[in-house]
């Protein structure tokens, strides 16, 4: 059975935790005002969609393809993006609330965290190359093994990397952010 493909619709104010969610393909759709909470995406594909305001709190996302998606103003928490297939993987996030996600492992350069909440987030193993953390809480987020390179940290905030434990060349903070980086050697910077 071919998944449904679904090109330019919009769907607006759609409760699917209810209603169900059609696995297929999805091509320059738009999301808005709808509810996701704990629906399965496996197995679907998603290309250049936007998603606004949308709660997606525990989705799954078991090979699920996202391709060039925006996500704006929704509540992401408790997603596993590590589920997501490596392929064309591409995404943006601006004042989403991410807290407890899970990257572990992605390839995921050049992405656009913007005024989200990451706080309790796992970017262990991942490649964050070139990623903005523009004006982000990463309150507890876990880099371990994380590359970092060229990485955009200089309005974050509460975050805690330990520069033996993740590749920082090229990464940019701000001077206030010195004691961040040397944490874990109990220097008192005044």
């Amino acid at each position: 059975m071919n998944p449904t493909l679904h090109i330019d619709k919009f769907f607006e104010k759609i409760d699917f935790s209810l209603t169900g969610f059609e696995k297929g393909e999805y091509d320059k759709c738009t999301f808005s005002h709808c509810i996701f909470t704990g629906a399965n995406f496996g197995h679907s594909i998603f290309t250049e969609c936007t998603f606004n305001h949308c709660n997606m709190a525990n989705i799954k996302l078991g090979n699920t393809s996202l391709r060039d998606v925006v996500f704006k103003d929704c509540k992401m928490i408790g997603i596993i993006f590590s589920d997501c297939k490596d392929f064309g993987l591409h995404f943006g996030f601006e004042a989403c609330m991410l807290d407890y996600a899970s990257f572990m492992g992605k390839k995921i350069p050049a992405t656009m965290f913007k005024g989200c909440s990451l706080r309790d987030v796992n970017f262990s193993g991942a490649d964050l190359s070139e990623v903005n953390f523009d004006n982000c809480d990463l309150e507890g987020t876990t880099f371990n093994g994380t590359k970092l390179k060229s990485a955009d940290f200089t309005t974050a905030k509460n975050f805690i990397i330990d520069p033996e434990l993740n590749l920082v060349k090229g990464a940019r903070f701000s001077q206030h952010d010195l004691p961040r980086l040397l944490a874990k050697y109990g220097i008192h910077i005044i």
